[in-house]
């Protein structure tokens, strides 16, 4: 098939090769994951329609990659066909204003993305500088860094809707994007094609609202700066944080923040910040955010308090909480998902016994659970 590289299957699809399994760990950042029974790696558009028409219509499960950054595989893999994502493409249309809209195809590395942006002169993106995975991902959990979130800059996207198997585009409103979610996430009905955009030209940052980030860059927060500036001080912080891809760097063998940001409840706050507050000392300051309905806590702060330091392990000192970050569960060497899903549950069930806030997995779990 034009379009798609062939990869193992013994039923194949279209753009596969019969063959073994083929092992899903090699897609993912974590590096862990057993086989699906085939997979195709789609280069256009036309190739990645045509296979997952192909699945729906022969009612295969069907598994969609993109970047695998924020994917957790069962060790026994995916019993259905996956189709990864690689089509490429970026436009920029000048829409008056200066207003620049950018149209990303889903396949497109996004860090590639956002560096390109602020290369042309363009501000927006430049605080979600370093993020693994691609671009088609980031509606889909609502991505978001140092105070920007997708949400306030995407458009719109084209969707393959797979009841269907026609492609619409969906504006944003329309996607119930949340604090990392939306109407997308864990959810099969359709297939996100591209994404579009709207940045500003004038080669600033949006406003640096994230209080370590201002302090980076030593501006007071709301200011603007260079947005090649903020998006090197970003990636920084990043690095230090292990939060920047790098093969020879275990630290950087993870989903990234494996817990999303608890949000509590206004009327339950009270009570939560005390039972906390009795934990770790009234004397001590407990991080809090607004957030719609109630307020968000930091999950690593959490994590740290209840017990689980950085470098914290896992069975065999095969997993382990990043020794730059509490908040990253990296895979060692050697691991296995299983092992994964055991320092997660520990850490969770710690969080829960100490503070009686439950934290909420942020990686799609396949074929697994916490």
């Amino acid at each position: 098939m034009s379009g798609a590289d062939e990869v193992r299957d013994n039923t194949a699809l279209p753009g596969e090769r019969p063959g073994g399994g083929s092992p899903l760990a090699e897609f993912t950042t974590l590096r862990l994951g057993g086989p699906a029974r085939g997979l195709v790696v789609a280069t256009s558009d036309d190739a990645l329609i045509d296979a997952v028409r192909a699945a729906d219509g022969d009612g295969h499960r069907l598994l969609v990659l993109g970047g695998g950054s924020n994917l957790v595989v069962a060790d026994e893999g995916f019993d259905g066909h996956a189709v990864r994502i690689a089509t490429k493409g970026r436009e920029y249309d000048n829409v008056g204003d200066g207003i620049v809209q950018l149209t990303a195809e889903a396949g497109e590395d996004w860090d590639d993305v956002v560096a390109d942006s602020v290369e042309q002169g363009l501000g927006g993106l430049e605080c979600l500088s370093g993020i693994p995975g691609l671009a088609g991902a980031t509606p889909v959990q609502n991505v978001g860094a140092y105070g920007v979130e997708v949400s306030e800059l995407l458009v719109s996207v084209d969707l393959l809707d797979r009841a269907t198997g026609r492609v619409r585009t969906v504006r944003a409103a329309d996607l119930g994007l949340t604090y990392r979610n939306s109407v997308l996430k864990h959810s099969d009905a359709a297939v996100v094609l591209r994404a579009r955009f709207q940045l500003h030209d004038s080669g600033l940052s949006a406003p640096i609202r994230y209080a370590e980030l201002a302090r980076a860059l030593g501006v007071e927060p709301g200011e603007r700066v260079d947005a090649a500036k903020a998006r090197q001080a970003v990636l920084e912080l990043r690095r230090g944080k292990g939060m920047v891809l790098d093969p020879a760097d275990h630290d950087t063998w993870s989903a990234g923040s494996f817990f999303t940001n608890p949000i509590i409840a206004e009327a339950e706050l009270p009570d939560v910040i005390a039972r906390i507050a009795a934990q770790v000392g009234a004397d001590q300051r407990i991080p809090q955010y607004p957030a719609a309905g109630g307020g968000k806590l930091s999950a690593a702060w959490l994590i740290e308090r209840a017990g689980f330091a950085k470098g914290h392990g896992g069975p065999g000192g095969r997993v382990a909480l990043s020794s730059k970050h509490t908040l990253a569960l990296t895979n060692r060497g050697g691991a296995t998902t299983a092992d994964l899903l055991g320092l997660a549950r520990e850490v969770r069930d710690g969080v829960r016994s100490a503070f009686g806030v439950t934290l909420v997995p942020e990686p799609v779990m396949v074929d697994c659970e916490v």
